[in-house]
């Protein structure tokens, strides 16, 4: 677990205006992320505010040495993978480099104010970009209040190996984007009427997960499994990502290999990446089992994973219609669930994927699973919220869904929030939908 110091210090102020009080970017935050300024080419940057601090820029005026120098190097390319790659103690020191640099009581405050205007560029007037390039995603299906809603509403239980491993598949990494990014209804074969052939068409059932994302940074070498002692060091970071999902689609398809076309035709995440290191004073004890569930198998256990693996976030799904939209509704919230309601720890699935002796490689993308809570409120699919189509959700501009319409766009957010420290969050991580070709 990564020690607590003065970058968390919540009394630590920036001299980026727009930093003080930022729900997701105050100055204890710092994520990565690649974005180009206007007219300018992709590279490394760090939100602050609603400012975005150019890594390139920032190790050209000399402003880091030693391993932050190292890590701003990696960092100032068109992708992070070079900076994951690295490990922990660069990614350390450039993150406590950048935390002086931007204090607004550090000793060097004047002379990085008077470079600001070549160092900072206003985040709205920036592209954002996928922070790496994406070698391999699996997603997995951690969330138990999920699995468990899901299982029932499909009609099936839950399967007997779930508690004894994270089950997870292959995704689609050629589909993943930025949040912002438009998502196209996709084709496929669904079965309209029981007892009856399969048509091809626009999905019917299309829906959203809200799911959390982790980055890989090192990765292991190909037969060589990562212990679960040390399976926490090989995430570079997180953010927020929705597994979209044809629901008519992944009923025909599901037997017997599982997800395809249903869910490789899209998947948003948010563009910047919070490190282990700023979540540090949002780590929790990994949620008790209950009595009769079996306990990890020794690969997948280990003491200390188990009382600081887990996460405190809270997480909140909205969906903004065009009806809302054109009336100046505000977005119609969804769930509100929190990533402790996983059933396994991010170490676990990193553990269980390489037990094999899988490789895993520097900018490979893990998604949990839908995280839902233990209530109604808390679910986090229209699966589980409608029951599978046959209660509808009412908006305040009249209309109803029980799945996603063209035009729909759904918001995800998250908040890390702990007494006595600042608040941090990831941004957004957004989607429209477009009408099927």
């Amino acid at each position: 677990m990564t020690a607590l110091n003065e970058t968390h210090d919540p009394k630590r102020k920036s001299w980026v205006a727009s930093a003080e009080g930022h729900p997701d970017f105050p100055i204890q935050n710092l994520p990565l992320g690649i974005f180009s300024p206007p007219n300018g080419e992709p590279r490394g940057g760090v939100a602050i505010g609603d400012a975005i601090l150019d890594l390139g820029a920032a190790a050209a005026a000399g402003l880091f040495s030693g391993a932050a120098r190292l890590a701003a190097d990696a960092a100032a390319g068109p992708t992070l993978n070079p900076l994951m790659a690295l490990g922990a103690e660069p990614r350390i020191a450039l993150r406590k480099r950048l935390s002086e640099l931007l204090s607004s009581d550090g000793s060097e405050r004047r002379t990085v104010e008077s470079l600001s205007r070549k160092l900072l560029h206003n985040a709205a007037e920036c592209a954002l970009y996928l922070p790496a390039a994406i070698g391999n995603y699996t997603d997995f299906f951690a969330g138990i209040h999920h699995a468990v809603n899901a299982s029932r509403r499909l009609g099936i239980g839950l399967t007997p190996n779930y508690k004894y491993f994270p089950i997870a598949y292959h995704g689609r990494a050629s589909s993943v984007r930025p949040s912002g990014t438009a998502v196209r209804r996709p084709n496929g074969q669904h079965v309209l009427e029981a007892g009856k052939p399969p048509s091809f068409g626009p999905c019917q059932m299309l829906d959203h997960e809200f799911e959390f994302g982790a980055w890989i940074g090192p990765g292991n070498d190909l037969g060589e499994p990562v212990s679960i002692s040390r399976a926490g060091n090989h995430i570079f970071g997180f953010c927020l990502l929705n597994d979209w999902s044809a629901r008519d689609i992944q009923a025909w398809e599901m037997a017997p290999l599982g997800p395809f076309l249903s869910k490789n035709f899209a998947t948003t995440i948010s563009p910047w990446i919070v490190t282990p290191e700023a979540l540090a004073p949002f780590r929790a004890a990994q949620s008790p089992r209950p009595k009769d569930d079996p306990q990890p198998l020794p690969y997948l256990r280990n003491d200390g994973d188990q009382q600081t693996g887990a996460l405190d976030i809270e997480l909140e799904a909205s969906l903004l219609t065009p009806a809302l939209a054109a009336k100046g509704k505000p977005a119609h919230r969804l769930s509100a669930a929190n990533t402790r309601d996983l059933y396994w720890t991010f170490a676990q699935m990193v553990a269980h994927h390489t037990s094999s002796g899988c490789n895993l490689i520097p900018g490979d993308l893990f998604g949990t699973g839908t995280i839902s809570g233990p209530t109604s409120e808390g679910c986090g699919s229209l699966l589980e919220l409608t029951e599978n189509g046959t209660k509808p959700i009412h908006l305040l501009s009249g209309e109803t869904r029980t799945y996603l319409e063209n035009g729909d766009e759904v918001i995800f957010r998250a908040e890390c929030r702990r007494a006595g420290y600042a608040s941090i969050g990831f941004g957004e991580c957004r989607g429209t939908i477009l009408p099927s070709v």
